[in-house]
C-alpha cells in the first residue's frame, strides 16, 4: 500500500521499460568489490524496508532508462506507473579546494596508497588516508547525499532512487574511482600535485613549475608528418614485403582479448553481462572474418574455380 495525502492506496503497477539499463546481478548483492558493497551499505542504512526489495527488482528489470554522472550530482530516469518516466537528482556534497590540498598531503604520507592508484587499483585502506586528512570518501551523513524523486511517494529515498543508487554501486566495480569523481576529485589531478610535491622538495609545500628551456634555449618538438604515398612509407624497396604484412591469419586462442583488456560496457544494457556477450560474438564471427580475409587473398583463378 502507498501513502498519499492522508489515505491510503494500492501501488500501481509499473509500466514496462525498453532499452533499460539491467543489473548484471540476478541475485544477491549488487556490487562485488568493496567500495561497490560500501556505498550500498549506505543505502541499506537508511532503514528504507521493503522498498529496498523493490529497488532491486526495478534495477534487475531495466526499469532505469538512463543515469548521467556529473561532479557531485547524478541525473536519471526512471520508468514507473505514470507515462511520464520519472526525474530522479542525487546531489553529492563535494570536497573543495583545501578539502583536496589536506587530501594531497595524506597521501605524500603513504606512498604504498599513490603506488597503487597509479596503476588503476584502489587500494584497500584508501577510507585510512581520508580519515587521517579529516574527510570521508564515501557519504558520512545525511547533509553529503541529498535526494529528489518527481514520482508521488512521500518516502524520500524511494524504490526509484534506490535502483539508480543500487546501478552506480554496479558502476563502481567497473570504474573505481567513480567515487572519487561524484566526490569532486579528479584522481589524475591529485595524483599529479603529489608527484609534483614529491618531486620539488619545496618545504612550503608549493610545486615547482617545470622548466621552460634547457641552458636559455628552446626546441620545437614539432613532430615531422609521416609521407601519404605508401611507396614512400614503406621505402620503397619494402612494397613486396608490405603485402605479407599480416602474415598467416589465424583464430586467438581466447576470444574478445582487447575489449577484456577496457572492462565492461557503463550501464551495459544487454541481457547477458558485456564481456561473456562479446565473447560469443568474437566465437561465431572469427570463423567468418578468417574465411573472408583468406577470400580476398585469393587469386582471380583461383576464385573462379
Amino acid at each position: 500500500m502507498a501513502y498519499y495525502y492522508g489515505e491510503f492506496f494500492p501501488p500501481a503497477p509499473r509500466r514496462e521499460a525498453k532499452g533499460g539499463i539491467k543489473a548484471q546481478s540476478r541475485r544477491g548483492g549488487f556490487g562485488q568489490s568493496w567500495w561497490a558493497q560500501r556505498w550500498v551499505e549506505y543505502l541499506e542504512s537508511l532503514n528504507i524496508g521493503g522498498r529496498f526489495s523493490r529497488s532491486k527488482t526495478y534495477a534487475r528489470q531495466g526499469q532505469v532508462l538512463s543515469i548521467d554522472i556529473d561532479q557531485g550530482a547524478v541525473t536519471a530516469r526512471v520508468q514507473g506507473s505514470y507515462v511520464e518516466p520519472y526525474q530522479i537528482r542525487i546531489a553529492i556534497k563535494t570536497l573543495d579546494a583545501s578539502d583536496s590540498q589536506k587530501l594531497t598531503q595524506a597521501l605524500l604520507a603513504q606512498p604504498v596508497f599513490m603506488a597503487q592508484l597509479l596503476t588503476g587499483q584502489m587500494p584497500d585502506n584508501i577510507e585510512d588516508v581520508f580519515r587521517d586528512a579529516e574527510l570521508s570518501l564515501f557519504p558520512d551523513g545525511e547533509d553529503d547525499l541529498v535526494t529528489d524523486c518527481t514520482c508521488p511517494d512521500w518516502a524520500n529515498p524511494c524504490k526509484h532512487i534506490g535502483a539508480v543508487y543500487l546501478l552506480l554501486g554496479e558502476e563502481f566495480d567497473r570504474d573505481p574511482f567513480l567515487i572519487f569523481r561524484l566526490r569532486g576529485i579528479e584522481i589524475a589531478e591529485i595524483l599529479g600535485w603529489v608527484g609534483n610535491l614529491a618531486g620539488s622538495g619545496s618545504e612550503t609545500g608549493e610545486p615547482e613549475a617545470p622548466p621552460a628551456s634547457l641552458s636559455g634555449q628552446t626546441f620545437d618538438l614539432a613532430p615531422e608528418p609521416l609521407p601519404v604515398d605508401p611507396d614512400a612509407y614503406w621505402g620503397g624497396a619494402c612494397t613486396d614485403a608490405r603485402e605479407d604484412t599480416y602474415g598467416l591469419p589465424h583464430i586467438p586462442p581466447v576470444p574478445a582479448v582487447l575489449p577484456k583488456r577496457l572492462g565492461s560496457f557503463p550501464f551495459w544494457r544487454g541481457q547477458k553481462p558485456f564481456i561473456p556477450a562479446l565473447e560469443e560474438i568474437y566465437r561465431q564471427a572469427s570463423p567468418a572474418g578468417q574465411e573472408a580475409f583468406l577470400g580476398a587473398r585469393q587469386d582471380p583463378e583461383q576464385q573462379g574455380s
